[in-house]
């Protein structure tokens, strides 16, 4: 500090004081007219949604002022009131991942579904165990089973069932092959569940042992739900737990803003597909 202060001509105890003041130009924030009326906004949304960062709060943020027929603002304006408000989150550090260079995502929805198990602790000490299927292009989750027991090949076959209800309706097979990713536990390689997917159209995939990055975007919906549903809600017991299942995949489909998704929710993202295939090409 002393070399530069000599070097700069100025009052080194001056820059001393301004450092505590916190008046620096350079970290000074900037302050619009409309900035208080935004913060509380963005204050309303985090009391609902208390796991969002600032480009999530954005979405919702703009779906707000676009119903009250008003302009949006960009991720950078609500990266700072947000910074000014002290309601960013903590940048997570995560554990080291081993490189996986496999291609999970599908350009197009009803190419490849995968499926996974997680577990949820309840307050009770009781522990709900839930397996679903996810579409990997659009990300809708498709279908849902939970159980205070364990999860067998029943429980798996009736997924696969809900899953092609939820998509085709009530028919017998798939109208043409989809693949079925998962990981290798017995629910999903047993000999009848096995038969029965490929009875109804599917072409079962599993990932290699110890990989679970190999199934990578059904292990992040997984963080994901944990985070901004199982967390942010009290868990009393698990037939609690079980009957809030529903009402959070469906805010998930209806409302979840996916960066991959261009930062729509898997049904806006649907919908918008649908929309661009019944465009005539030009």
């Amino acid at each position: 500090m002393k070399a530069i202060c000599e070097t700069m001509g100025v009052a080194r105890s001056r820059q001393y004081e301004r450092r505590q003041e916190g008046v620096s130009a350079r970290g000074r924030r900037y302050r619009r007219a409309d900035d208080d009326r935004y913060l509380a906004l963005i204050r309303q949304i985090i009391d609902v949604r208390t796991t969002c960062g600032y480009r999530r709060v954005t979405v919702f943020l703009n779906r707000l002022l676009t119903r009250q027929g008003e302009p949006v603002v960009n991720p950078k304006r609500v990266y700072r009131l947000m910074e000014i408000g002290g309601l960013l989150l903590q940048r997570s550090t995560g554990r080291p991942q081993r490189v996986h260079d496999g291609t999970i995502m599908t350009t197009r929805s009803n190419r490849r579904w995968c499926s996974d198990a997680f577990e949820i602790a309840c307050w009770s000490r009781e522990r709900l165990r839930v397996v679903f299927s996810m579409d990997c292009c659009d990300r809708e989750i498709l279908s849902h089973v939970g159980t205070t027991g364990g999860i067998d090949g029943d429980m798996v076959r009736d997924l696969m069932v809900e899953a092609i209800e939820a998509r085709f309706g009530p028919v017998e097979r798939l109208p043409h092959r989809i693949e079925w990713l998962s990981d290798n536990g017995s629910a999903y390689i047993s000999r009848e569940t096995v038969a029965f997917a490929k009875a109804v159209g599917f072409e079962v995939c599993t990932t290699p042992f110890y990989s679970p990055e190999s199934n990578g975007m059904a292990e992040a919906f997984i963080k994901t739900f944990k985070r901004d549903y199982v967390h942010a809600n009290p868990l009393y017991d698990a037939r609690f737990v079980l009957e809030q299942l529903t009402k959070w995949f469906e805010d998930y489909n209806d409302h979840h803003p996916h960066k991959a998704l261009k930062m729509k929710s898997p049904r806006e993202y649907r919908r918008l597909a649908a929309k661009l295939e019944m465009w005539p090409e030009k």
